[in-house]
């Protein structure tokens, strides 16, 4: 990961520090002067909510006032639904099969997301010191800034590995993760943060809009307010005035607010902190142990991942499985994992291959996971089903009106399916294979390329 930096004086135009180029400037490196962000919590949204987006100087004034954040009241948050396909092999048939994977995502109004972000850069202080205090620094891995990759978050446990020739790994995922996280168990957490027995009256007005948040579904909201989904640009970037919210929206009545004692809605900026802030005492006291034992403890987001001695493997899993039944979660047994590393003939070899961030190791050779490949197969034949289709129908029209038809554009393409575009799949791979040293994975991207050609000449 990157840092952003701003340019001297370009509005508020953040820029990557390695592609200095962007629409309507140009930049010689050598002569561009950066500075780092100097307020991290701010940050311009463009979406269209029930407010109008506000600048900096507002936003300030908004979220370092106590009494205002206390007594803010929080629009509905908007919410959709972010399909991705999982692709899975079945046993039986030895077939891939898709499933589609369905998470609810939400968004928040613009004052109410400043307010997120700048209770999130506090607390995120306060975390980074209790992580420090408790060793923990290598440990938890996910929605910090680590300035790491998922590639170099796999390399480090596979290299763990490595160095201990035998040992036991087990890999646990929590079910439903943010859709359980316990509201009481939450708020103590936060206090204890804080270093206070219970939450003050601001901290405790964002944790109540979070744990008791009103959501509206953008579907069903756009429809009520005549407002395309795919194309909602307007003169405004506010959605509707004051006076349509209360005549309009809350009338239909499509408004829904949570109940329960669990869950918080992914999507807001503060929710990846608050599920690490949640997780701080398990991860205490599973590292403490582990450490103890000589071996190593990760945590991304829900997926725990522990390296133990082979004699140790039986009390590393119960422990585990005890103290998140304290947090009130559940451990997806179905998804558990527990590979065997041992040295045979001079070579490291695993039961199974251990799969982990999107990568498989068996002791010797890393690889990207055959679903992956097939999920990248998948897309690129469709989008390139997609892309003929289209220019078949405007040679269509272009004959009808005299013209000579065209050939398939192929730069959009290449961009997104092969080694010529800079951010995709293929690019990611051949990262992935540079940085873990993996003759592997290059093997497993080389045939790519010509599947893309047979595909555009079918």
């Amino acid at each position: 990961m990157v840092e952003k930096y701003y340019l001297v004086n370009p509005g508020e135009r953040s820029i990557d520090c390695r592609h200095l180029r962007s629409p309507g400037l140009l930049v010689h490196p050598e002569k561009v002067r950066l500075f780092k962000k100097k307020h991290p919590w701010f940050r311009r949204r463009g979406y269209r909510h029930f407010d109008n987006p506000i600048g900096f100087a507002t936003a300030r004034k908004i979220v370092t006032s106590p009494h205002r954040v206390e007594t803010h009241s929080f629009y509905p948050l908007i919410d959709f639904n972010a399909t991705s396909i999982k692709v899975k092999r079945e046993a039986s048939t030895n077939q891939l099969k898709k499933i589609p994977k369905i998470r609810p995502i939400c968004y928040a109004a613009h004052i109410d997301s400043h307010i997120y972000s700048y209770y999130a850069y506090m607390l995120a202080k306060r975390y980074e010191q209790a992580v420090h205090e408790n060793g923990l620094d290598t440990c938890v891995i996910a929605f910090r800034s680590l300035k790491k990759s998922n590639i170099e978050f796999a390399a480090d446990v596979f290299d763990e590995i490595k160095r201990r020739d035998n040992c036991h790994v087990i890999c646990l995922d929590i079910k439903g993760f943010f859709d359980n996280l316990d509201h009481e168990t939450l708020k103590n957490s936060w206090a204890n943060i804080l270093g206070q027995e219970k939450l003050p009256g601001d901290h405790y007005a964002v944790f109540r809009s979070l744990t008791n948040h009103a959501k509206v579904g953008k579907t069903e909201l756009y429809a009520l307010l005549d407002i395309s989904i795919h194309n909602p640009g307007g003169n405004s970037k506010r959605l509707c005035s004051v006076e349509d919210f209360r005549e309009k929206v809350r009338k239909a009545k499509i408004i829904k607010r949570q109940t329960g004692t669990k869950g918080i809605p992914q999507g807001s900026p503060i929710s990846a902190l608050l599920s690490n802030i949640y997780m701080l005492a398990f991860d205490i006291v599973i590292n403490s142990y582990v450490q103890k034992c000589g071996g190593r403890y990760f945590r991304y987001c829900d997926d725990m991942l522990l390296i133990v001695p082979a004699e140790e493997k039986n009390q590393a899993l119960n422990l585990a499985e005890a103290e998140i039944k304290k947090l009130l979660l559940i451990i997806q047994s179905e998804k558990t994992e527990q590979r065997d590393f041992a040295v045979v003939a001079g070579k490291l070899q695993s039961s199974k291959p251990l799969q982990y961030l999107g990568f498989l190791f068996d002791g010797q050779r890393i690889l990207l996971r055959s679903a992956s490949l097939a999920r990248y197969s998948d897309r690129m034949r469709r989008g390139i089903r997609l892309a003929k289709a289209t220019m078949k129908k405007k040679n269509e029209v272009r004959t009808a009106n005299g013209d000579a038809a065209k050939a398939l554009f192929k730069r959009k393409i290449y961009k997104r399916y092969t080694c010529v575009g800079r951010r995709n799949f293929i690019t990611y791979g051949y990262r992935a294979a540079q940085m873990m040293q993996s003759k592997s994975i290059k093997k497993q991207l080389r045939c790519l390329w010509l599947r893309v050609q047979k595909e555009i000449l079918k």
